[in-house]
C-alpha cells in the first residue's frame, strides 16, 4: 500500500448571529443566547464513531470552522479539543484554527481559546467600510475588527489570518486597496482575498445588488496582489497570502490532496485506506437537529469511493489553485496513479498556455490563474 498523506480535521459548528446575504455555507441563525452543549457531545460521539476509519493515524491540523465557533464559549471549546486529544494523537505542534467574527467575541475570550488549545484564529474582517459592511448585512463594525486584533495579541495569538472580500456592492479599485492597507497595517501573518460571488440559493442570489463589472473587479485583483506583495504577503493560492513561514498548513492539506476528517453538521471528509482504489468522500447530515440525532446513535453519515477515473481530476481540481502548482511525484503518491494518467490533458493546457513545466511538476500561468475554471475542467475524465 502507498504510503497515506498527512491526516487533518476539521470541525464544523453551524450557527451565527446572522447569516449573512451572501452565504451558500451549511450555517443557521442561533435563536438562543449560547450554543447547546449537547453539540460538543454529538461532535465527540461522532468522532468515536470514526475513529476506527483512522486508526492510530496523527492530527496533524485542526480547523474549527462555521458558522461562528467563536458562539461557543471557551470552556466549551476546551471541552471538545481535550476530549479530541483524549481519543486520538495530535502532532506536537498541531495547527488549530478557530473561525471567528469580530462582532462576536466577548472581550477576553481569546485568552481562553488559547488556554483551551487554539494556536491560529481567522477573522472575519471583510471590509474595513462600515457602508460595504452594512451592504453585506455584517453585523461587526471596523472598530470590532481592530479590538479583536488588540485582544488576540493580549491573548499571546499572533498567528492570524484576516479574511477580506473586494468586488463589493459600489467598490471601487481605490476602495478595495484602502481594506487591504488597513488590514495589512494590523499585521497578520496570513490574508484571505477573494471575490465576493452570487451564490445560487442566498438572498444576493435571487436579488443581485449592483456589483462591479468584470474590468472594475480585474482591476482590484490585479492592484490588490500588488499592494499585498509590496507589505510582504506572497501569494500562495489563488486567494490566500502569507508571510514567510505562515502559510495555512490545513488548508495546504486541502489543496495538495491530503486527507481529512470531517465532523459537524454537513461536514465533508475525504479519507484514504488503500491507494488507488480506496479513497472515500464523506458527508454528514445537513441539518444540526438531524446530525446530533444521528451521531449520537453512532450512525457517521454518507461515504462513497471516488471512481480510479475521477482521481486525476479530483486531484488537480486542488491542486491547481496553488500558485506553485504541483510536483510529478505528489499527483503519484497521493492518488496511486502514474503521471502518464494526465500527460495528454498536462500537453493541451500547455498549449494553450495555461500550464507551464517546472523542474520536478507543472504550474499555472498567469493566464490559467485567471481563468483557472478552464484550466480545471481539461482534466475532466
Amino acid at each position: 500500500m502507498s504510503q497515506l498523506p498527512p491526516l487533518s480535521l476539521y470541525l464544523h459548528l453551524p450557527w451565527c448571529v446572522r447569516k449573512c446575504p451572501y452565504c451558500d455555507f451549511n450555517s443557521h441563525a442561533l435563536r438562543a443566547a449560547r450554543p447547546d452543549p449537547a453539540y460538543v457531545d454529538a461532535l465527540l460521539a461522532d468522532f468515536e464513531t470514526e475513529q476506527p476509519s483512522i486508526g492510530d493515524r496523527r492530527i496533524e491540523t485542526v480547523f474549527l470552522g462555521g458558522g461562528t465557533p467563536s458562539l461557543f464559549a471557551a470552556e466549551e471549546i476546551a471541552r471538545l479539543l481535550d476530549g479530541l486529544r483524549a481519543r486520538a494523537r495530535f502532532a506536537g505542534d498541531a495547527e488549530i484554527t478557530l473561525e471567528a467574527n469580530p462582532g462576536t467575541v466577548e472581550r477576553g475570550a481569546f485568552a481562553g481559546y488559547r488556554a483551551a488549545g487554539i494556536t491560529r484564529v481567522s477573522l472575519g474582517a471583510q471590509s474595513f467600510d462600515a457602508t460595504l459592511l452594512r451592504a453585506l448585512g455584517r453585523i461587526h463594525s471596523p472598530r470590532d475588527t481592530l479590538v479583536a486584533v488588540e485582544e488576540l495579541r493580549a491573548a499571546g495569538i499572533e498567528d492570524f489570518n484576516l479574511d477580506l472580500m473586494y468586488a463589493l456592492p459600489g467598490q471601487t479599485p481605490r476602495g478595495a486597496l484602502a481594506d487591504v492597507a488597513a488590514a495589512c497595517a494590523l499585521g497578520p501573518t496570513h490574508l484571505s482575498h477573494y471575490q465576493l460571488t452570487l451564490e445560487p440559493g442566498t438572498p444576493f442570489h435571487a436579488r443581485p445588488p449592483v456589483l462591479p463589472d468584470e474590468d472594475a473587479a480585474w482591476t482590484m485583483q490585479v492592484e490588490c496582489e500588488r499592494a499585498l506583495a509590496d507589505a510582504g504577503y506572497r501569494q500562495y493560492e489563488v486567494s490566500a497570502y502569507a508571510r514567510e513561514g505562515a502559510r495555512c498548513r490545513h488548508n495546504l492539506n486541502y489543496w495538495e490532496f491530503g486527507d481529512y476528517l470531517g465532523i459537524g453538521a454537513g461536514a465533508h471528509g475525504k479519507l484514504s485506506v488503500a491507494l488507488p482504489e480506496g479513497i472515500w468522500r464523506s458527508v454528514k447530515p445537513r441539518m444540526p437537529g438531524a446530525y446530533v440525532a444521528a451521531a449520537t446513535a453512532g450512525r457517521c453519515g454518507e461515504r462513497t469511493a471516488i471512481a480510479r477515473e475521477q482521481l486525476p481530476f479530483e486531484f488537480l481540481l486542488n491542486a491547481l489553485r496553488l500558485v506553485e502548482g504541483f510536483a510529478c511525484a505528489l499527483f503519484e503518491t497521493r492518488t496511486g496513479l502514474g503521471i502518464e494518467r494526465i500527460a495528454a490533458a498536462l500537453d493541451r493546457a500547455q498549449g494553450r498556455g495555461l500550464l507551464e513545466a517546472r523542474p520536478d511538476g507543472w504550474r499555472p500561468t498567469a493566464l490559467g490563474r485567471r481563468f483557472l475554471n478552464d484550466l480545471q475542467a481539461g482534466f475532466l475524465p
